[in-house]
């Protein structure tokens, strides 16, 4: 914070930069797509203090997204009511109530059972309050990731749809693979999934929101069709992690 530019400090210049830089990278990659003008940045700032975050948000920066139920809830109160709040990692049931407990929780994008959902309407309807969700579809095939089957996923949407009426589906989240972060048929099979769950909706593609992109391939996820990007070493930095005692 003591380094200063120009009269500015130079984590601010930095965050200034960065941002415009990422924006227009997302404009680039949309230009003449049908989601142009759709695609939301959201912040993920895991690990990162809130000091951070606040830049980010001074330079209009509203979407910020979480992995982790403890650090959305402890970071939360301490950000402007103004922000919203992304929550993107593997929930459990029991920490559906905490989460749940956020007030502006924006979106829940890890939707990837009957169960959770099911236990999400729940307390949904306890709190006496709507939630938006994506479902989670694990399009790599990949042990370590959560998500449902993509042959699953019309299934899944169609138990949100017909049976939470507290829960709003919105779309449809993948993490592309680790294993092979250049080659985009996870993202393919997410616009497949789409296309499937559409049909059975009897709903327009575009009506069903596509969150798929992170830090190293959101411009490839944006040229085919996401507009939703989460976004967190471009702005932040690398993660930090305590060290294991």
């Amino acid at each position: 914070y003591q380094r200063r530019v120009h009269g500015e400090s130079w984590l601010v210049s930095r965050m200034r930069a960065v941002l415009a830089d990422l924006r227009a990278r997302v404009a680039a990659a949309s230009a003449g797509l049908p989601n142009a003008d759709r695609v939301r940045i959201v912040a993920v700032g895991k690990t990162k203090p809130v000091p951070l975050l606040m830049e980010c948000y001074n330079e209009g920066m509203r979407h910020f997204g979480e992995n982790y139920v403890n650090e959305l809830m402890g970071k939360c109160h301490q950000m402007p009511p103004d922000v919203q709040w992304h929550f993107i990692g593997h929930l459990q049931s029991n920490k559906v109530r905490d989460v749940l407990s956020v007030p502006n929780l924006s979106v829940l994008e890890t939707v990837d059972t009957p169960k959770l959902a099911s236990r999400l309407e729940t307390v949904c309807s306890e709190f006496g309050r709507k939630l938006r969700v994506f479902v989670q579809v694990n399009t790599s095939g990949e042990d370590s990731k959560s998500g449902v089957e993509p042959t699953s996923c019309p299934a899944l949407v169609q138990h949100i749809v017909g049976s939470c009426p507290h829960l709003e589906f919105c779309g449809l989240m993948t993490i592309g693979a680790v294993t092979d972060p250049t080659n985009p048929f996870c993202f393919s099979r997410l616009v497949e999934c789409r296309r499937a769950v559409c049909d059975v909706l009897r709903r327009e593609p575009g009506t069903v929101e596509l969150s798929m992109g992170m830090s190293g391939d959101f411009e490839t996820a944006v040229r085919m069709g996401s507009t939703n990007v989460r976004v967190g070493s471009t702005i932040f930095g690398a993660r930090e992690y305590a060290p294991k005692s």
